[in-house]
Parts: structure tokens; C-alpha cells; sequence
């Protein structure tokens, strides 16, 4: 397959689109837990940040609501 070249204009500008619909969580894991998660979620044929997220939804969505924040984000917009 050939490789293509992203010139540094897309660069930024895929940048600039992350930075502004996307919010950055830092995760600190144990030495060595970062292959076996990344193996597990190649395992899937995941991305290991889609393998992450996927592990939030999951847990979150086991949770009651009130403890998400889903309702007090709702109530806000509804407010605004």
C-alpha cells in the first residue's frame, strides 16, 4: 500500500478539530498493564482508546444516572 504524506496544514487542522470536540483524560496504569490492555483491545480488533472508552460506557451505563451526571448536564441545557 502506499504511503501518503499529510502536509502540515491538515496536520493543524486535524488538530484544531480534536482540541475543539475533544476533551483529554490522562490514564495512569501499573508498568506493563498498558500492553495487556492494548493486547486485549487488539484482541477485539479494537483501538486501545476505543477499547478504553467502550470499558467507560459499559461501567457508566450500569451506573444510576444521578451518579453519571447525565441528568445534571440535561437540566442544563434545558435551563440555557
Amino acid at each position: 500500500m502506499a504511503e501518503t504524506k499529510t502536509s502540515k496544514a491538515q496536520q493543524r487542522a486535524v488538530h484544531k478539530y480534536v482540541k475543539s470536540n475533544y476533551d483529554r483524560i490522562e490514564l495512569t496504569v501499573p508498568k506493563g498493564r498498558k500492553e495487556a490492555i492494548k493486547a486485549a483491545a487488539e484482541a477485539l480488533g479494537k483501538s486501545l482508546n476505543g477499547y478504553i472508552n467502550e470499558a467507560i460506557n459499559e461501567k457508566m451505563q450500569k451506573q444510576p444516572e444521578d451518579l453519571t451526571g447525565e441528568n445534571e448536564e440535561m437540566e442544563q441545557e434545558e435551563t440555557a
